[in-house]
């Protein structure tokens, strides 16, 4: 069995060995290759290709599966894969990235880090006396727009910090949704409940439904109080919209790891966004880390493996995104 992994994927390839019980051949290919002709001929005749983009002009190579090491697709171009490919993706993020949004939320409320800045044991006695209440999330109200694994993943803690949660949702129904949300709305319905949102999160997929779905309207929308975080797509807000809505301080804040612009490879140097939201004392920056954990990696290779031991046993593989064998046989 022929296993090719792509960019970082690549150097993960210990972590899928170990948990096959066959020998496989590996080949690492650089994510900056893509579409050359030394990448097609690697990748030609594979049985696994592992990778988050895939994007062709011409005649794709041959190869049995496409697993994503993540959960987001649109990297990958669909009408550009070989026929009878299928297509596996894979989650086990909800959990770092729902940790993340509720450090976020404490973060907004508490502030330890400006408070372990300004604590001077010669000014200790001034501090104290003229310390002042900071917030909390108890009895706040947090939006969360997408409510799958990784929404729902956020509403459970939130909920344990005993905010509110309103889900925003497409199988919204009746005011209610499947999952831990005290309300639910449909994605219609948006403007309507984010003037009552402390906290707004996004964890919805990048489509064409959602790119630059929240813009100018929707931060119009929200309270001068209220704080964005977007852990999903950075293309689902409209980058000129934030900007201005921060700079304006048309709302209290937001705190993005998700970014307009990526590196191709290792030596490309791109600026994240065409507005530096880094120099805005109200944005809070970080590089896209809020899956980004060791368990994460541990979870998701052990995954990748099992769907391979599936592909290669016969067996029916587990979170099929497309199914390559039914496309062909498509009249």
């Amino acid at each position: 069995m022929k296993i090719v992994m792509i960019g970082e994927a690549a150097t993960h390839r210990d972590e899928i060995a170990d948990q096959l019980d066959f020998k496989a051949e590996f080949a690492a290919l650089p994510r900056e290759a893509h579409e050359s002709d030394a990448w097609d001929r690697q990748i030609d005749g594979a049985d696994v290709l592992v990778a988050m983009r895939f994007q062709r002009r011409g005649a794709p190579p041959r190869f049995r599966l496409l697993h994503a090491p993540g959960a987001g697709l649109d990297g990958i171009d669909f009408a550009a894969l070989p026929p009878g490919c299928t297509v596996c993706n894979v989650f086990e993020h909800e959990i770092p990235m729902a940790e993340y949004t509720l450090a976020c939320m404490l973060d907004h409320e508490i502030g330890l880090g400006a408070a372990r800045a300004s604590f001077d044991n010669r000014r200790w006695s001034q501090s104290y006396l003229e310390r002042k209440p900071r917030g909390e999330l108890n009895g706040k109200t947090v939006v969360v727009i997408g409510f799958g694994r990784i929404g729902q993943a956020v509403a459970a803690r939130a909920r344990a910090f005993g905010l509110e949660v309103v889900a925003i949702s497409s199988r919204a129904m009746d005011g209610k949704v499947e999952g831990p949300a005290d309300r639910a709305f449909t994605p219609r319905q948006l403007n309507e409940v984010l003037p009552h949102a402390d906290y707004v999160v996004l964890c919805c997929p990048l489509n064409d439904a959602t790119r630059d779905s929240f813009g100018a309207p929707q931060f119009s929308a929200m309270s001068r109080d209220a704080v964005l975080i977007n852990i999903a797509r950075a293309a689902i807000v409209n980058e000129q919209a934030l900007y201005s809505a921060l700079s304006d301080q048309r709302i209290a804040g937001a705190y993005l790891d998700v970014w307009y612009r990526y590196p191709a490879g290792g030596g490309e140097a791109v600026p994240p966004s065409f507005y530096d939201f880094a120099a805005l004392p109200n944005a809070f920056c970080t590089p896209h880390i809020s899956g980004w954990t060791q368990g994460l990696f541990a979870r998701r290779y052990a995954f990748i493996a099992g769907n391979i031991t599936r592909q290669r046993n016969g067996e029916p593989l587990l979170n099929v995104v497309h199914d390559g064998r039914q496309a062909t046989s498509r009249p």
